[in-house]
């Protein structure tokens, strides 16, 4: 068995033809294009190509965005206050604040000051609680993007065996009450799990998202499965590489994605069609 490769590139473009005409839609309706910030403190490299991402594709698709760049120094209560004018700016109706944050700075601080309304990456505790609890919610834009990657390749969920490795606040807790509530039979797994490699065997889909390279091997997959990589680790020659080997596991998945290639693509998009939702629902206001 060869595995096929999910081709996120192509998902993601596909995402972006749809969002592009949502956005035309919202601005004939309402005479303005929905409005992002991206907050960023420091030079972080990463950060920087990260942001520049994000402000291609939503030119792309029609919202309109800005970078506000803080000093690295920047003081707690300068960056509360930073965001709270954002809270209050009717043509802002998405904020991110790119992580990570410098060491001074909290990031329970930024979660609880931007507006819940206006939390398109899902950071804040009133939309984790909602997505807890079933309630519509903002997600965690990783989250989300594995969400779409299953269903537009059709993976079947209701039912099947699904297991997450890795337990972040943005990856593997709010992936795993997305898939329960596609009434999958969900287990989280993490750096103490015993016996790890039995219980991931057992997987109709397999989740990487643990920031180890290569870690998922082909030892580790059931044959046919689904493995969504969501890691991304730098390679010492430079470049990336997923938490999954992707040449041993192909040669027993059924399907996985590649990294880069794979989950990244969309993540992005799927921020930008939550600053739509949000864009509809403030203005509805």
């Amino acid at each position: 068995m060869v595995a096929s490769i999910i081709d996120g590139k192509a998902l993601s473009a596909e995402m972006r033809v749809e969002l592009r005409n949502d956005v035309q839609r919202y601005i004939e309706s309402r005479g303005q294009a929905p409005g992002l910030v991206i907050v960023r403190m420091g030079g972080d490299a990463a950060s920087g190509v990260y942001s520049k991402a994000i402000l291609r594709i939503a030119n792309d698709v029609g919202v309109q965005a800005r970078l506000d760049q803080l000093p690295e120094d920047t003081a707690s209560d300068a960056l509360r206050a930073a965001l709270q004018r954002l809270n209050s700016d009717a043509s802002v109706h998405g904020i991110i604040v790119q992580m990570p944050l410098p060491a001074h700075l909290s990031q329970q601080m930024v979660a609880e000051t931007i507006a819940p309304e206006k939390d398109i990456d899902g950071i804040s505790p009133h939309n984790a609680g909602n997505l807890l609890l079933g309630f519509p919610s903002l997600l965690p834009s990783t989250s989300g993007a594995v969400m779409e990657v299953l269903a537009r390749t059709h993976t079947p969920l209701e039912g099947r065996r699904v297991v997450v490795l890795g337990r972040s606040n943005v990856v593997g807790k709010p992936l795993a009450i997305l898939l329960l509530q596609q009434h999958a039979t969900v287990t989280i797994c993490h750096s103490r799990t015993t016996n790890l490699s039995e219980i991931t065997r057992e997987a109709d889909v397999l989740v990487a998202a643990v920031g180890r390279a290569n870690m998922v091997t082909a030892e580790m997959v059931r044959p046919g499965a689904t493995v969504i990589d969501v890691g991304i680790n730098a390679k010492p020659g430079g470049g990336i590489t997923g938490d999954v080997d992707l040449e041993s596991v192909r040669t027993v998945a059924g399907a996985v994605t590649p990294t880069p290639g794979g989950v990244g693509p969309l993540t992005n998009v799927v921020l930008l069609k939550q600053c739509l939702q949000t864009a509809w629902r403030q203005s509805d206001k």
